[in-house]
């Protein structure tokens, strides 16, 4: 199971938001790229991205950061958050990033999923956030009536390399994550599995190792920032 720090930016900088309010940010650090750097001599394998104001605006907004980050770091890293159509995803993957994260757009528009997974075998990853079982899009401030399971399987003939499921009730929370849930939909899709939302110890990624799913990885942002969390300890535990 693949540990992926999470590098969540807004207005530049690197930030953490409590349950997706960006009234409720923490800034980390004011060097995004510095910040990746630390993650990458730390023993990391991947880089999780977020644009935080590009999920709202429905477009990239802090590019600048990613791009740095691209530059600096030779780990392959995924981006979430304003990206909306064919022509962002190819400049994104053309700039370097190992994999695109769509979220809002596979609810609104499921078939530029489809064709994205099938013109970037691998590169393609679904982002389902959700509130009690409910997708939430556009940097989850608008909640719909779509259950998780159902938007994931219908994926499952997509040739998706993910999905990032988040349980925003747990997001920067440092309560945990929702293992039963996360569990439950890794046995529902064949789609690999990636976890995010509340990890925020080792005992939480032990609980997801072993939670009887074959989850592909797990992301954790806050904890890392607040030394709760160890990310050499915790990735010397997960490969063991």
């Amino acid at each position: 199971m693949i540990l992926y720090p999470a590098i969540d930016l807004k207005d530049g900088q690197a930030v953490r938001l409590l349950r997706g309010d960006m009234e409720k940010s923490t800034v980390f650090n004011d060097d995004p790229a510095a910040q990746a750097m630390a993650f990458v001599e730390a023993g990391c394998e991947w880089l999780h991205l977020v644009d935080l104001n590009g999920a709202f605006a429905g477009e990239p907004v802090n590019a600048a950061a990613v791009e740095a980050i691209l530059e600096r770091c030779k780990v392959p890293a995924q981006l979430g958050g304003g990206i909306r159509d064919m022509a962002t995803i190819e400049r994104w993957l053309h700039k370097g990033l190992q994999r695109v994260i769509l979220g809002t757009v596979a609810v609104e528009n499921p078939d530029l999923v489809r064709e994205a997974a099938k013109a970037f075998p691998g590169h393609v990853a679904v982002g389902i956030d959700a509130r009690n079982g409910r997708v939430a899009t556009k940097g989850w401030a608008e909640e719909t009536d779509v259950m998780v399971t159902d938007l994931a399987k219908s994926f499952e003939d997509a040739g998706v390399a993910a999905i990032i499921y988040t349980d925003i009730n747990r997001d920067g929370a440092m309560q945990g994550p929702n293992v039963e849930a996360t569990a439950d939909l890794a046995r529902a899709v064949s789609i690999p599995v990636i976890a995010s939302g509340g990890v925020s110890s080792l005992d939480d990624l032990i609980a997801l190792r072993d939670c009887g799913a074959q989850l592909d990885g797990a992301i954790s942002g806050r904890a890392l920032y607040d030394g709760a969390l160890d990310l050499t300890e915790a990735l010397a535990v997960l490969r063991a």
